[in-house]
């Protein structure tokens, strides 16, 4: 058997590292931890977000998807941060909770640095 990679943490940029805890922990729920070189890390799952602070951030690529079980509580924690895509996804408003010509039920948030994020009701994902 092969030695398949796994992948277990992705980098976000952002230009306030103080800010971008407190929204991410915020919109998570949960407490990140601080680290030397100007980044903290948060596990909402498997995979680590690492959030940096460089001199010119630049967004991630086009969207990080999470499983979430309540999906109308991350959606209240999201708009209580301002946080909801207004792009139009399939012909509706991105930070709607809306179900997706695929089947997933599920809404995106736009943080305050460009990185898109899209939370996905358990139950529903699509594996492809």
């Amino acid at each position: 058997m092969a030695d398949v990679p796994q992948f277990f943490r992705m980098n976000l940029e952002v230009g306030d590292l103080a800010a971008a805890q407190a929204f991410y922990e915020a919109l998570f729920g949960i407490q990140g931890r601080g680290q030397a070189g100007h980044r903290f890390y948060i596990n909402p799952g498997p995979v680590a977000l690492q959030v940096v602070a460089p001199p010119s951030p630049q967004p991630a690529p086009k969207a990080l998807y999470f499983t979430v079980t309540d999906l109308g509580a991350v959606h209240a924690r999201a708009r209580s941060l301002n946080a909801l895509s207004n792009e139009n996804v399939h012909g509706q408003r991105g930070g709607d909770i809306s179900v997706k010509p695929w089947g997933e039920r599920s809404f995106y948030v736009n943080d305050p640095w460009g990185n898109q994020l899209c939370f996905v009701e358990a139950g529903t994902v699509y594996a492809g």
